[in-house]
């Protein structure tokens, strides 16, 4: 079944329990990959929708950010319980090793020695580590081993 597909029957499913926020929260999302594809004028497949939710994430962890700071603890827990219910949609996240183990070979296959090869080795990183691990740290461990 395709991504789009079971988050749609998940939405069915969190209408006839009555859960209120995992409702909300799975609306937000195919709405955002309705509004993608119109702007785009293409059909999302399972990668591009992952893309949607990853993004989604990524912006409710900068939120949670802010309103730590400026003491809104109810805001909080209520983006926390959101990436929470985005984060059942995602494959299942690769482990540090599973990752350093990626991030080497990836820089044994380009050749790369310097920052300079950052780009090449995201390149090759990026498309079997999207989805599975945060790239902001695939990122900052990719700068450790390089610099």
């Amino acid at each position: 079944m395709a991504l789009r597909d079971r988050i749609t029957e998940e939405m069915k499913t969190a209408m006839r329990a009555g859960a209120k926020e995992r409702l909300a929260t799975i609306r937000l999302a195919l709405a955002a990959i309705k509004q993608r594809e119109v702007d785009e004028r293409i059909t999302l497949d399972d990668s591009q929708v992952l893309a949607v939710l990853e993004k989604m994430i990524k912006q409710r962890r900068e939120a949670i950010t802010q309103f730590e700071s400026g003491g809104r603890a109810d805001l909080v827990a209520k983006e926390t319980a959101e990436i929470a219910v985005l984060q059942t949609y995602l494959p299942a996240q690769m482990s540090d090793a599973e990752v350093d183990a990626l991030i080497a070979e990836a820089i044994a296959a380009t050749g790369a020695t310097t920052m300079k090869d950052m780009g090449k080795v995201m390149a090759a990183v990026k498309p079997k580590a999207q989805g599975r691990a945060d790239m902001g740290a695939v990122s900052a461990r990719i700068k450790q081993k390089l610099g």
